[in-house]
């Protein structure tokens, strides 16, 4: 593969990629995201999350807005209720039918793109707003990521996203998962770096201004024990069942990565020995604006795709 051979040091700004394993681990990653249920995991467990991300955004009726790996909108659908123009963009559009049906039964209507954070199909400085509700941090390119953000929104809009904490609940459970995943792609960064003030400050930093990090939580209630708990997230979540599938030839380590994963959810249990589950769930709450001039704000990331790829990605 070119992008895996010795070619020298790499000029400043640009990012090599070998297209071809890039295509093998986005089309996974949209498998991933479109096994189990993620939609009902949205609407059960952080069902008023996309919206409070909206608020903390300010977006208001006429406003161009961009939600990145939207899911099943869950920020989106909040953002089109304030009146907004909305486009809700992800890898995996499988998960869109759940979007669809329930941006109709709430009255508003919104674009649906089938998109990769790492490679935006819009214009430079499309929308007044771009946000991300715990899902851009799942790309494994962070600063591709952080590029794209900042390019398609306009000068002086808004960025607003919100990311789970590596200290958090479920930064820990992404955690106790990550020793039985399959290895990350070259140049990936685990997802709850983005959870991190100084990791976003990084990213973003002198191309935003107002930066605002703020520290919140979201709980999650279950009448349930904590096995039942786990089967949950088993059966619905992609990364969880992933990671399991990757581990199911080998008895021992499904037993393994069982404790693990029954370990955190015992720990952080808030809810007392004969009481409901509770958890407290820790995210980063994201919102900037964009400067003027910024250089990812006026033109696309540079990025080379090795063995003659065009750029058009797992579309």
């Amino acid at each position: 593969m070119g992008a895996n051979q010795d070619t020298g040091p790499e000029p400043a700004g640009v990012t090599v990629i070998d297209a071809e394993a890039d295509r093998r681990f986005k089309g996974r990653h949209r498998a991933l995201w479109a096994s189990g249920d993620y939609p009902r995991v949205a609407a059960e467990l952080i069902p008023d999350l996309g919206a409070r991300l909206v608020r903390a955004c300010g977006v208001t009726a006429g406003q161009r807005v961009l939600d990145v790996a939207a899911g099943s909108g869950n920020a989106a659908i909040p953002a089109a209720e304030a009146g907004a123009q909305v486009t809700a963009s992800d890898l995996t559009p499988e998960l869109f039918a759940a979007g669809r049906r329930a941006a109709a039964a709430r009255g508003v209507d919104l674009d649906w793109v089938e998109a990769d954070a790492e490679a935006l199909p819009f214009d430079t400085g499309t929308f007044d707003v771009v946000l991300s509700c715990v899902g851009a941090m799942f790309a494994p390119r962070h600063r591709i990521v952080a590029d794209e953000l900042v390019r398609v929104c306009r000068p002086g809009g808004t960025l607003g996203m919100v990311n789970w904490t590596p200290e958090g609940f479920v930064g820990q459970l992404l955690r106790a998962l990550s020793p039985y995943a399959p290895p990350p792609p070259p140049g990936a960064a685990p997802p709850p770096l983005w959870g991190t003030e100084e990791h976003v400050r990084d990213l973003f930093g002198d191309r935003v201004t107002d930066l605002d990090l703020r520290r919140r939580q979201v709980v999650f209630e279950r009448s349930e024990s904590p096995e039942s708990f786990r089967e949950y997230w088993r059966e619905n979540y992609g990364p969880t069942r992933a990671v399991y599938a990757s581990t199911a030839s080998d008895p021992d380590r499904v037993a393994a990565l069982d404790r693990a994963f029954l370990d955190v959810l015992r720990t952080w249990n808030r809810g007392g020995a004969d009481a409901a589950l509770r958890y407290e769930a820790e995210y980063l709450l994201v919102t900037a604006r964009t400067r003027a001039g910024s250089a990812a704000g006026d033109r696309r990331p540079e990025r080379t795709l090795a063995d003659g790829d065009r750029g058009d990605g797992p579309r």
